[in-house]
This record gives structure tokens, sequence and C-alpha cells, in this order.
């Protein structure tokens, strides 16, 4: 893991999004710092809002706002860039060691890698790859 500045921006993982978004306290001092600096650009996947969508339609995610409803005011409030996920990005997935098999994080972490972005997230479990993790 890596504690540097990000080198294009910041990626934010579900949690730190939802965190974000409800202003919750389990989000670090550090990553709501690194969010709320406006010199930093801040992207969202669309792999996130999938993510939450499915959680949210199985009940395994309250949330205050449908995650249509959520996503896209979160967007437009915060002027995230969403990133779409491409092809370089899927078959980075196949260049990752087997550390875990959460098909959700193992997309970030290949895009994180491929666009140079840091990802924000407070899963220990992206501290097993090469990558850099803020929080």
């Amino acid at each position: 893991m890596s504690t540097s500045p990000p080198e294009r921006g910041l990626l934010l993982d579900s949690h730190a999004f939802l965190w974000w978004a409800t202003d919750d306290s389990r989000l670090s001092v550090r990553a709501r710092d690194a969010i709320a600096d406006a010199a930093v650009s801040v992207f969202l996947s669309v792999v996130t809002p999938w993510e939450i969508t499915i959680k949210h339609g199985i009940g395994r995610l309250e949330l205050t706002a449908p995650p249509r409803s959520l996503v896209y005011a979160q967007v437009a409030r915060h002027g995230y860039q969403v990133l779409e996920v491409a092809l370089d990005h899927v078959l980075a997935v196949g260049d990752l060691p087997r550390h875990h098999a959460d098909p959700f994080d193992r997309l970030l972490i290949a895009q994180a890698r491929v666009e140079r972005l840091t990802l924000v997230s407070g899963d220990g479990v992206f501290d097993r790859y090469d990558l850099s993790v803020l929080w």
C-alpha cells in the first residue's frame, strides 16, 4: 500500500462513497479531507453504483434514497468524474493476484491501477495489492 498523494485523482470505494454521501463518521478524517480538496479530481466508477444497486435490491444495504437518486444527486453535487468500465480495465483484472475474489473490488483495483488513481478505502484487503490506497 502506498500513502502518497493521488497521481491523477481519487477513486472511491463503495463504502467511502456512501459514507461521504451520508456524512458518516466511519469515513476517516484523512479520506474526508482528500475528497473535499477542490484541487483533487474525484472519480466514481460505475462499478460502485452497480454494487450499491445489487446490494440494495437484495436487502443487504439500507439507503435513505433509491440508488439512482442517491448516485445522481452526489455526482451533481460534488462534480465526480464518472469512470466507465473499459476493455483495458476488464483485462487488467486477469493480471491481479488472487488475494480475494470479490468481483467489484477486483474491478476497482484494476481501474485504479490502469488509470493511476488512488483508491479511497478502509478495506484492508486492498493493502495486499500493488496499489495506491488512502484511508
